[in-house]
């Protein structure tokens, strides 16, 4: 088809389209007025300039060594998602396929983490998805391609690399915030509350609501956890309604 013949089709579509737009018993084609034009303007810049920060955010941190993580991973695993996500999960670090792969969560874990997403009524686009730290922490650094190599990040890495996630958080400036397993509520709350007690209880970080809860590769070891997951993913999904509402 050459560019006359598409263009024919393009305006035999367009007269079919307002033919049936009448059939309904509409006269005239709905335009937007200034205002919802000027909030949708907006709205769209707001998400192009926190899309930009966050690239040059991700280029910072695929060339960062503030720790010895940087010096040994094969890939950086910055974040995945909506830069205007209403919520946001933290995990503890990348492990093995997530830093073969570059993106966080595409494990067994990462799958099962999919599927808590959907049943939320969201999908990993809408969502944002990180770590804590950006690299893979490893047993035996100098060997990246071995499995079950492992390990929860330090003290000293978590600090080079909390910034990093800090900044992510205030440019998407989510609703909600979901924390995976222990190490990540502990590293962000500053707390030694063992998850088991603190997961299902609202708890706040920088003035944004925080629900700590189990890490998707604990269901993984016990499938009873299930259930107090999908509850505590209930109390976000209100809470996430009830903000919109306000």
């Amino acid at each position: 088809m050459d560019s006359s013949e598409y263009l024919v089709m393009l305006l035999r579509l367009t007269k079919r389209a307002l033919e049936e737009y009448n059939n309904w018993g509409e006269n005239e084609i709905y335009r937007p007025t200034h205002e919802e034009l000027s909030k949708k303007q907006t709205f769209d810049y707001q998400i192009s300039e926190a899309k930009n920060m966050l690239e040059v955010l991700n280029k910072k941190v695929n060339i960062c060594r503030n720790c010895s993580l940087g010096n040994n991973r094969l890939k950086a695993v910055f974040g995945v998602g909506s830069p205007n996500a209403s919520l946001m999960f933290i995990g503890e670090g990348p492990g093995y396929d997530e830093d073969h792969k570059g993106y966080p969560f595409v494990g067994k874990s990462g799958q099962l983490l999919t599927k808590i997403i959907e049943a939320m009524g969201q999908t990993r686009e809408t969502v944002y998805i990180t770590n804590i730290v950006k690299c893979h922490p490893m047993i035996d650094p100098l060997n990246p391609e071995k499995r079950s190599n492992d390990r929860p990040p330090t003290f000293e890495e978590i600090k080079a690399c909390k910034p990093y996630l800090d900044m992510q958080i205030e440019i998407i400036n989510p609703k909600v915030i979901v924390t995976l397993g222990a190490f990540s509520t502990k590293s962000i709350l500053n707390t030694e509350e063992p998850i088991s007690k603190i997961r299902g209880n609202f708890r706040e970080y920088k003035n944004i609501k925080l629900m700590p809860t189990y890490h998707p590769s604990a269901i993984l070891r016990n499938s009873n956890l299930k259930k107090f997951i999908w509850e505590d993913m209930k109390k976000v999904i209100h809470s996430i309604e009830d903000i919109r509402e306000t």
